[in-house]
C-alpha cells in the first residue's frame, strides 16, 4: 500500500529499522563527537568522520564545534556552578528533562570561542551544517515519510528524541547522580550499568572521567563498551586508530627498588592504584577491626567502608563527622586513612620535582613496611614492583 512506504515493511520489520537507525546515531555521538572530537581519543578516517558529521546532521541538527565545547566545558568545570549540565548543581530533575535546553543555553560565543578548537572548519561545516542546522532533520523527516510511509512520523520523533533523552538526560543526569564507581576521581561521575550496549558504552562515565584520553571505556573484566566494538572493526579496515587505551604502568613480578618510572607509573594510574588500596588495604583491615568497634559505630560499617576511600572533596559534611569518629576511636583505621592521604598527595602536590616524588615515595614505603600492619606492608612490596610498560 502506498501509505507504508516504498519499502512497505511489517510492524516488527520497523521496529528492527528504527532501533537500528537511532543506533546509528548514538555510535555517531560516542565514536565521532565524544571520543573523536571532544577528547582526541580516536583518530577516524576523513570519510567515516564525514558519514559521522552528516549523520548527525540528518538525526540531531547538532553542531560538532558546540558540541564539543560544552562538553569540554563540563570536563573543566565539572560539578561547579560553570559546569553546562551537573545535576549536583542544578538537580536531576532538571539535567533529566531538560537536557537538551541545558545543551542550547551553554552553546554561547565565549564557550565556544574557548573550548570549541580543533572542530571542522570546511566549507560543508559553515555553508552546510552550521548555516542550515534544521535543514538535516527536515530531510530525514522527508526520507522516513517516503521510505515507511505513515510510520515514518513516528519512527522520525523517536529520533529525534533518542539523543536528548539517552545522551543529554540520563548520561548527563543519572551518570553523575547513580549507578556504582570503579574510581575515585574528583567528581560525582558514576557508571550507570557495566553493559555499556545501549548508549554506545556511554554508560560507564565515571571509567570515562576517570581516563578522559582513554578509547576505550570499559575496565573491568565484566564491563562491555560496544563503541570499542566498533572501534576495533574500523580499526581493521583501517578506517580508525585508537589512542590512550593501554596504561604506562607496568608490573613487574620481582622488582624490589623504588626509582622514578615506579613514580610516573603509579601517578598516570593513580586512580586504579587507590582502587588497588581500597582492595588490598582498606576493605581486609577494616573487617578485622569491626569486632573492636564501640557499638555506637558498628552499625555504620557499610558506610564507612565507603567513606574511607571516598574522594575526599565528595565528603558531605555529616558523613565527615561521623568518619572523623570513627578514626578517633580506631588507630589502626586511622594509620591506614593517614597513608592513603599521604600516597595521593604525591600526585596532588603541584611543584614537586621528580626526585622529590621519588624521596617522598620511597619514605611512604618505608613507613608502611614498618607500620606493623600486614596488609600495608604487602602493599608497600606491591608498589616497588611499579615500572613504565617497555616500548613495543
Amino acid at each position: 500500500m502506498w501509505y507504508n512506504g516504498l519499502l512497505d515493511l511489517s510492524v516488527m520489520q520497523l521496529i528492527l529499522v528504527a532501533l537500528g537507525l537511532t543506533h546509528i546515531t548514538i555510535i555517531s555521538v560516542t565514536l565521532y563527537l565524544h571520543r573523536h572530537s571532544a577528547h582526541n581519543s580516536l583518530d577516524l578516517h576523513p570519510v567515516l568522520a564525514h558519514f559521522f558529521r552528516f549523520w548527525l546532521w540528518l538525526t540531531t541538527a547538532q553542531n560538532t564545534k558546540q558540541w564539543t565545547a560544552i562538553h569540554r566545558k563540563h570536563h573543566a568545570k565539572c560539578e561547579t556552578e560553570e559546569d553546562p549540565h551537573s545535576p549536583v548543581v542544578l538537580g536531576i530533575r532538571k539535567v533529566l528533562f531538560e537536557g537538551a535546553e541545558l545543551y542550547d543555553q551553554a552553546g554561547t560565543p565565549e564557550t565556544l570561542e574557548r573550548y570549541g578548537q580543533r572542530t571542522p572548519e570546511d566549507w560543508v561545516e559553515n555553508k552546510v551544517y552550521s548555516r542550515y542546522r534544521m535543514l538535516g532533520i527536515q530531510l530525514m523527516a522527508v526520507i522516513d515519510l517516503l521510505l515507511f510511509g505513515v510510520h515514518g512520523i513516528w519512527i522520525w520523533a523517536v529520533q529525534m528524541m533518542w539523543i536528548p533523552v539517552w545522551a543529554a538526560g540520563v548520561v548527563n543526569g543519572i551518570g553523575h547522580f547513580m549507578g556504582y564507581r570503579n574510581f575515585e576521581c574528583a567528581d560525582n561521575a558514576r557508571n550507570i550499568s557495566p553493559w555499556g550496549i545501549l548508549i554506545g558504552g556511554e554508560e560507564l562515565h565515571n571509567n570515562h572521567h576517570t581516563y578522559p584520553n582513554s578509547s576505550k571505556l570499559s575496565r573491568r573484566w565484566y564491563e562491555v563498551d560496544i563503541g570499542w566494538g566498533y572501534i576495533r572493526l574500523f580499526q581493521f579496515f583501517g578506517l580508525a586508530k585508537p589512542k590512550g587505551f593501554k596504561p604506562i604502568a607496568h608490573y613487574v613480578p620481582g622488582k624490589q627498588e623504588v626509582d622514578v618510572e615506579t613514580v610516573q607509573a603509579i601517578t598516570n594510574s593513580r586512580f586504579d592504584i587507590m582502587r588497588q588500596y581500597r582492595k588490598r588495604v582498606m576493605e581486609p583491615v577494616l573487617r578485622q577491626q569491626k569486632a573492636l568497634m564501640d557499638e555506637e559505630i558498628r552499625p555504620r560499617y557499610r558506610s564507612l567502608k565507603r567513606l574511607l576511600s571516598r574522594e575526599v572533596t565528595l565528603i558531605k559534611p555529616k558523613e565527615k563527622e561521623h568518619l572523623e569518629t570513627a578514626l578517633e576511636s580506631n588507630a589502626v583505621l586511622r594509620q591506614i586513612y593517614e597513608k592513603s592521604n599521604e600516597l595521593q598527595a604525591l600526585w596532588r602536590r603541584r611543584g614537586l620535582k621528580p626526585q622529590e616524588k621519588l624521596q617522598a615515595l620511597m619514605e611512604w614505603c618505608r613507613e608502611a613496611e614498618a607500620s606493623g600492619i600486614r596488609y600495608l606492608e604487602d602493599f608497600a612490596a606491591h608498589l616497588r614492583a611499579y615500572s613504565l610498560r617497555p616500548s613495543p
